[in-house]
């Protein structure tokens, strides 16, 4: 903000400098509607106060989180002076614009600077603050953000982002198509988001003026520090980007990219945070083909035209065709991959996740092993929550995308299942069966079946992505049948992609829901039912029974 004397002036500027960007010219296409903030009761603040988590880090100088709650009557009464005044003049408050930064691994080489995720440590009063704000501004950008983004969304999930996709690849070559998607490759998203062309945005989507001027008073003039151990660099100032680790941070990242779903909405795309990854279905390799080429191009100018470093050099290209295949996207040949990941779940163009499953066994088995080094150790207790946090914890993450695998991956898992329960029960006797009725828990596969059934209660009662639909279709029939189901199954042509898919599991599953668990009051209550319910009559290829030179029965 150097060269501007006040925020006014460099709000002004940012319209002015941006009213032929093709972004802002799509968003005031699309968006007739104005926004501005109201008033924040004490009431509001004191419940944002409870919601403060006290295991969370603070700054040193920071009131202690748990004086803040005990006692939240008497500074939510403040607080609503401070923030209501703060959005009376427009400005931010400064103290609470210092952040500590802490380096947060992801992957790779330790020694690779690139490698490590910068996290901001924001004051727990910050967070308060921005938690008011946030409840307004999301239920006002909540009808303008697309179906296609899933990241940082109430109801939305990763395992969301990537069903909807890939039930329409099954969809696709169960009935002789072909698919294709380009995984794209963004280089520090959250950290490349211009300040002024956000703040050109806001304007665009209806903010007043005095909104405008306290959310660019947020972005401005913030200050972080990197923190390693108990030594601090000295403060820079932020002149890019959103804080990571903030409240707002994720909802100014979801508005910034925004409008690429109004300006390329004819492309099918799996959106969540940073990771966009455009994907065609059709008829031939050649459409297919050319499809995913000219999509690649339109997003990659929007990338361009939005300051964000986007890299096709790391790019992939998953393609269903037997033969690899050559994509040509802005200048760069990109060869089809056999398997690529995305969002932590490694796809093959099979479909058949084995290698996906045979990762998290191999993962899981190197931890059970360690743990079996030091279990004498521990008691029953500490073994089983060791257990549940550090080794079933690996196939909690979007099982339902992986749950179809093949009956070699089942036994695999049911093996460290095993082993697992061995190890926190010390008992080397017991078949796995009398193992799981001891546990009072269920094999991996039946506790995937339970949470298909929650994604399903989900959707009957409109707690999940508008786009499920496209999986769980309602069956419509008026005619009292005597076996009525409440779902439609499509029609299938194989197994793989037809009958071993959502779409088609899903149905039957609910059938043999009993009504006591579907008629259930709330989420809650559901949830700790269904989690006491198995059924021996799965329709799918692990369950059934196989007979040598009969097949499955």
């Amino acid at each position: 903000m150097t060269s501007f004397e006040t925020t006014e002036e460099l709000i002004a500027q940012s319209i002015l400098n941006y009213s032929n960007h093709p972004s802002i010219v799509a968003i005031k296409d699309k968006v007739k509607d104005s926004f501005s903030f109201e008033k924040f009761s004490s009431e509001e603040i004191g419940f944002q106060i409870k919601k403060l988590d006290l295991k969370k880090s603070t700054q040193n100088t920071d009131l202690p989180t748990k004086l803040l709650v005990e006692n939240c009557d008497q500074f939510s009464i403040f607080f609503e002076l401070v923030l209501n005044n703060s959005l009376k003049e427009g400005i931010f408050p400064g103290a609470l614009k210092v952040a500590n930064i802490t380096p947060v691994f992801k992957k790779g080489s330790k020694l690779k600077l690139e490698n490590y995720r910068p996290v901001s440590i924001l004051s727990n009063i910050s967070k308060v603050f921005e938690r008011c704000i946030y409840s307004q501004l999301n239920s006002y950008f909540e009808k303008f953000l697309s179906d296609k983004q899933c990241g940082f969304r109430n109801r939305f999930s990763s395992q969301h982002c990537l069903l909807a996709m890939i039930e329409k690849w099954r969809y696709a070559v169960d009935n002789n198509e072909y698919f294709g998607a380009l995984l794209t490759d963004l280089s520090k998203a959250f950290d490349s988001i211009d300040h002024k062309l956000l703040i050109a945005k806001l304007a665009a989507f209806g903010l007043d003026s005095m909104s405008l001027k306290f959310l660019a008073s947020y972005l401005l003039n913030r200050k972080h520090r990197t923190k390693i151990d108990n030594d601090y660099s000295e403060y820079a100032e932020i002149l890019f980007g959103v804080p990571q680790g903030s409240i707002l941070g994720p909802l100014l990242f979801n508005i910034y990219i925004c409008d690429l779903f109004f300006i390329i909405n004819d492309l099918d795309m799996a959106s969540f945070a940073d990771d966009t990854t455009p994907y065609f279905t059709g008829p031939d390799i050649i459409t297919v083909k050319q499809n995913l080429e000219q999509g690649g191009v339109e997003l990659f100018k929007w990338f361009s035209n939005n300051f964000l470093k986007s890299n096709s050099e790391k790019s992939h290209v998953l393609f269903s065709s037997k033969e690899l295949q050559l994509f040509n996207v802005c200048d760069s040949e990109i060869e089809s991959s056999h398997c690529e990941k995305l969002l932590g779940i490694t796809l093959e163009k099979s479909l058949n996740f084995d290698y996906h499953v045979d990762s998290l066994c191999k993962k899981a088995s190197q931890k059970l092993h360690a743990l079996s080094r030091i279990s004498t150790y521990m008691d029953i207790n500490q073994r089983k929550l060791i257990v549940n946090s550090f080794i079933q914890s690996h196939f909690n993450y979007c099982p339902l995308v992986w749950m179809f695998h093949s009956r070699r991956c089942n036994a695999k898992i049911n093996r460290i299942h095993e082993r697992a329960l061995r190890l926190i029960y010390n008992d080397h006797i017991s078949s796995f069966p009398e193992l799981l009725s001891n546990d009072k828990s269920f094999t991996i596969h039946e506790r995937n079946l339970q949470y298909l059934a929650i994604e399903i209660f989900k959707y009957k009662n409109d707690l999940s992505p508008t786009f499920m639909k496209l999986l769980f279709n309602e069956n419509t029939t008026h005619y009292d049948l005597r076996n009525k189901s409440e779902f439609s199954r499509r029609k299938i042509r194989s197994v793989r992609y037809g009958s071993e898919t959502i779409a088609n599991i899903a149905p039957q599953i609910w059938d043999l829901v009993p009504d006591s668990i579907k008629k259930s009051p709330n989420l809650y209550i559901f949830q700790s039912k269904i989690k006491l319910w198995k059924t021996n009559e799965c329709p799918c290829r692990i369950c059934k029974t196989f007979i040598p030179e009969l097949g499955f029965i």
